[in-house]
């Protein structure tokens, strides 16, 4: 599991632009009629239209995409009581899980009010803003009172995901565990072991799914919740026992399922095995559960174990549920979010977790044997099928129970809208982070004494992805380090011109020599070149001392891409090699080649960058759409020799490789607009197909074109990704950003894995 540290958090919030989220326009407004249509005297319509028919709102504005999430920072995480400033860095993240998973909009909003009266009257007031409501962190029992009246009193979705999301997701897990453990669920135990909002809801909803009311014994700090007792809220009179128990272990004898939404360690593994043969332990407190993942299975083998951590099997995740709940409810213009949704999303979650494991879900953790059992009764956060299967489940449900304002007709096309919402947005980087930290790998930097190389190492090291290794000299690395308030302490500094690496060094030459003997380099040459960082860095991935290296460039076309072919080579059946930048936008995510090696591609060089970058998309389970780009269309401009060199390329990759998806030459808008193509040049071989793929005519065109897309920014770049060489050998601007130095180092941590197996 990755190590957060205080300066690795407050870096990733404070660097760049402050905070996680931002306003970007949908609409065009580059000119002065598009700034009239934007405002007035042009948005004086939409109001007029919407003064007459509030449902139109939802055509004209983006109410219908668009979530509040609301908090006093009563109740934040396990921070408590903290108040509502200090738990808007919670509120933003919560926000930005909206937008990555669900393709919603979302505005955190942090309400100064611990008055729960006020506090309602003050969300009332702001909800024709929104299309729906996501309390937060609102310490019980305020926040069920909170949520009963914004429920009643709104026209909007309401939902308090501290208790209906952990609601939801365990209840899915628990009808799957059950399936597994062959036990009943109008027949099993339960023990609850909190009565805060969070297990006050999940018993509900639990009883909801089958569980009877006298099964159920709720402990709370105090102990078994008796009918006895005084001073009992509404909410735990619900549940009080009569039954003559007073502990916690009491109530565990002969249970079937114990949740936990307590704190940490109450939980004994004398309870555990006390309890009921094959048993179910849902403990979530966090960080620490009430009992160890590993204790708990080792005082009951037979037990199934669920946790909110993600380093154990069974993680209860809430994002697992609220994106696509409410991704469905507005969809539909639901009203309200009842308990038929809620249950819907219940089984949709349940189903998918029984489905096969895509391999896209296998990658993302970093196994490759997932499958519905003990260890998986829940779908993976990750896994990009929710959105399309809870999604849908919690509209239909709400459209059956009358609650739907627009109610969908066209299912296969709502299935297309939810696709076009999975966009990146950062989950490609993470998915590929979460496969690296599996089989850790040892990855060299060749200019360890700059300063976004040296944030880069650190944060990679702090974050268990990748083994770093700074190459230079070892005094001035710490005191840049000590001045940028970096510790590298655990993190390997080697200097190649150091007396400690004279073995390594004739250990290089020696073999540099031997390889390069036919082409007049001597064992003395050899010598002298190793003393040179990225030399010494190059040889320790040949010789296996390293897996991958990341060298600092300071221009594309550098001398240190010749360098790497010279000493790793190109792989067999190419004769050159390639980079690819992968470009997120708010159109989808697509790749761009090449952009830092070759200075003038030829039609060979053509046609290895298109096979080498088409093999690279389908490595990340892309189905690649490749357009070869020019200021050319299909012959209209073949005087000049750039787009004869491009349709040259297209026809041998055509008749040599008719399985890569590709046509050209083409222009950019050609490409990239489907339509306009289709029209102009029916008989291209990608007709009908969104091209994601873009082969440029030279490095120059290239360059420029991911730069120009990146200093307007359109998307964020990920890259350069190198394909054709035998290493792992990778480069970075010498003035790229600590976070861009991340992404290749974790792309070469990637390929060295790729490449072993």
């Amino acid at each position: 599991m990755a190590t957060v540290t205080k300066e690795a958090a407050l870096d990733y919030h404070e660097e760049g632009r402050p905070g996680k989220i931002e306003i970007t326009p949908t609409k065009p407004y580059a000119s002065q009629l598009d700034l009239s249509l934007a405002y007035s005297p042009g948005v004086a319509y939409p109001c007029l239209e919407i003064e007459q028919n509030p449902q139109d709102a939802y055509r004209y504005t983006n109410k219908g995409n668009l979530v509040a999430v609301i908090s006093n920072g009563t109740a934040v995480l396990g921070l408590g009581d903290i108040g509502a400033l200090a738990g808007k860095p919670v509120m933003e993240g919560k926000a930005l899980l909206f937008k990555i998973f669900s393709g919603l909009d979302a505005f955190d909003i942090e309400i100064n009010e611990t008055d729960p009266d006020k506090f309602v009257e003050i969300v009332k007031s702001l909800a024709p803003t929104f299309g729906g409501i996501n309390l937060e962190d609102i310490k019980a029992p305020e926040c069920f009172k909170i949520e009963q009246r914004l429920k009643a009193e709104c026209d909007i979705p309401v939902m308090h995901d501290d208790q209906h999301g952990t609601a939801i997701i365990s209840g899915a897990g628990l009808l799957n565990a059950l399936e597994i453990q062959k036990k009943n669920i109008g027949e099993i135990r339960l023990v609850v072991n909190g009565a805060g909002a969070a297990a006050i809801s999940c018993t509900r909803l639990y009883k909801a799914l089958g569980v009877k009311a006298e099964n159920i014994v709720m402990c709370d700090s105090k102990g078994v919740i008796r009918a006895d007792r005084e001073n009992l809220t509404d909410q735990k009179r619900e549940f009080a026992t009569t039954r003559d128990i007073h502990t916690l272990a009491e109530a565990m004898k002969g249970a079937d399922v114990f949740l936990g939404l307590s704190v940490a360690g109450v939980v004994t593994p004398e309870m555990v095995r006390s309890m009921a043969p094959r048993p179910i332990v849902f403990a979530l407190a966090n960080p620490n559960p009430e009992i160890d993942y590993y204790a708990a299975k080792e005082a009951a083998p037979d037990v199934i174990v669920a946790t909110g951590r993600s380093d154990y099997p069974n993680q209860i995740n809430n994002v697992i549920g609220f994106p696509y709940i409410f991704r469905g409810a507005l969809d539909c213009g639901a009203s309200a979010i009842n308990e038929e949704m809620k249950v819907a999303a219940v089984y949709a979650i349940s189903e998918l977790a029984k489905e096969p494991v895509p391999s896209v879900v296998d990658e993302a953790y970093g196994l490759s044997d997932l499958h519905f059992g003990p260890d998986l009764i829940l779908p993976k956060a990750l896994d990009p099928r929710l959105l399309l299967r809870v999604a849908p489940a919690v509209a239909k449900a709400a459209m059956a129970s009358g609650i739907a304002r627009r109610p969908i007709t066209d299912w296969d096309q709502y299935q297309l809208k939810l696709r076009a919402y999975m966009g990146d947005d950062g989950k490609f980087m993470r998915t590929v982070s979460e496969h690296v930290r599996k089989d850790k790998k040892r990855v060299v930097f060749t200019e360890g004494n700059l300063e976004n190389m040296l944030r880069a190492a650190t944060r990679l090291y702090n974050e268990n992805t990748v083994e770093p290794v700074l190459l230079g000299n070892a005094e001035m690395i710490n005191r840049h380090a000590s001045r940028l308030g970096l510790d590298i302490s655990g993190i390997q500094i080697i200097n190649p011109r150091h007396d400690r690496q004279e073995a390594a060094r004739e250990k290089y030459a020696r073999m540099l020599s031997e390889a390069k003997q036919r082409e007049g380099v001597s064992f003395a040459e050899a010598l002298d070149k190793v003393y040179d960082r990225s030399y010494f860095g190059m040889m320790m991935v040949q010789c296996g001392d390293a897996d991958a290296l990341v060298a600092g460039c300071y221009s594309a076309a550098n001398k240190m891409a010749q360098r790497a072919a010279s000493i790793v080579g190109i792989r067999e059946g190419f004769d050159h090699f390639a980079t690819v930048h992968i470009m997120n936008t708010r159109c989808g995510t697509y790749f761009l080649a090449d952009t830092a090696i070759n200075p003038v591609s030829d039609t060979d060089a053509l046609v290895d960058i298109a096979r080498l970058t088409d093999q690279a998309v389908r490595h990340f389970n892309q189905e690649p759409v490749m357009a070869m780009l020019s200021f050319s269309n299909f012959g209209s401009n073949h005087e000049s020799t750039e787009p004869s060199r491009v349709a040259e390329a297209v026809k041998i990759l055509h008749e040599k490789y008719p399985s890569i998806m590709v046509d050209g030459e083409m222009q950019a808008d050609y490409a990239l607009n489907a339509e306009l193509r289709d029209k102009a040049y029916p008989f291209n071989t990608i007709k009908g197909k969104n091209v994601n793929t873009l082969i440029f005519p030279n490095l120059s065109s290239a360059n420029i074109g991911y730069k120009l897309l990146l200093g307007m920014g359109v998307g964020k770049a990920i890259g350069p990704l190198q394909v054709g060489l035998k290493k792992p050998i990778y480069f970075a601007s010498v003035n790229a950003r600590p976070d861009a130095i991340v992404d290749i180092a974790t792309l070469a941590a990637l390929d060295a894995i790729t490449s072993q197996r």
